[in-house]
């Protein structure tokens, strides 16, 4: 199933910036004509797609919450008509609220939760209607070790990775017979500016727990994408790739 130039269609929640940038660069350079989803930064989405035409790629920026139906809805239909229908599907946009469970609002859980899974099930439904009709789909979702794990200050958080975990394995189930792979990577400590907010201090403690001792890079979890994104991983569903350097050992 191709698009634009002969080549496949690839959308990237959260696109923008960190992780999902990575992951939409690497996929360009793979051939794919991407979408470059956001949710505010549109300096960044525009820079990012400047980059990938300038690089001879095809992309596009568009603006959704990808946690509501009717911009998500808007957004495939989008996509379709300037590109053509969705063969790739990175579920990458997230969120953290942080906090200690008895102090945590309910607020802060249903953000966390809406933003990060209620957004893949949307995203998944969607794009799965092009999938079924041509028998080819990649779905790769964006967990955490903390959905492996759980961390302490992160329950909704970790229940949103987690739940993703559960969720792909639900949609490798259903739609295998359609020739339509679902699977999970599972990023450890990885440096973008999240990371980078935490001190030096904080930094080096973290880097001693984990087995290679040292944080990962954005390059890193975006080529595992890319390889699952691939004709190669065809016979590969309903798995976890944990990107953690050991940390989950």
């Amino acid at each position: 199933m191709t698009g634009t130039g002969g080549r496949r269609i690839a959308v990237v929640t959260g696109g923008s910036r960190g992780i999902g940038r990575a992951i939409a660069t690497r996929l360009a350079g793979s051939k794919h004509a991407v979408v470059v989803n956001y949710a505010a930064n549109m300096s960044a989405a525009d820079s990012l797609v400047d980059e990938i035409e300038a690089s001879g790629g095809i992309a596009i920026a568009h603006r959704a919450d990808v946690s509501d139906v009717d911009q998500v809805t808007a957004m495939f239909e989008r996509v379709s008509a300037d590109l053509g229908p969705v063969s790739v599907l990175v579920n990458n946009a997230g969120i953290t609220r942080d906090n200690l469970l008895m102090r945590m609002s309910v607020e802060e859980f249903d953000e966390v939760i809406a933003v990060n899974l209620r957004s893949a099930f949307l995203c998944t439904k969607a794009a799965l209607r092009d999938m079924i009709r041509a028998r080819w789909g990649r779905v790769i979702s964006i967990a955490s070790v903390a959905g492996v794990t759980g961390n302490a200050g992160q329950a909704n958080y970790a229940a949103s990775k987690a739940g993703l975990i559960g969720f792909s394995k639900s949609v490798a189930r259903e739609y295998g017979a359609r020739n339509i792979t679902a699977n999970v990577v599972a990023p450890g400590f990885i440096n973008t500016d999240m990371t980078s907010a935490l001190g030096e201090k904080a930094l080096s403690v973290v880097a001693g727990a984990i087995t290679l001792g040292r944080f990962g890079e954005a390059g890193e979890v975006a080529a595992a994408v890319d390889f699952l994104a691939s004709d190669d991983a065809g016979y590969i569903t309903g798995q976890v790739l944990s990107v953690d350097g050991g940390m989950a050992l």
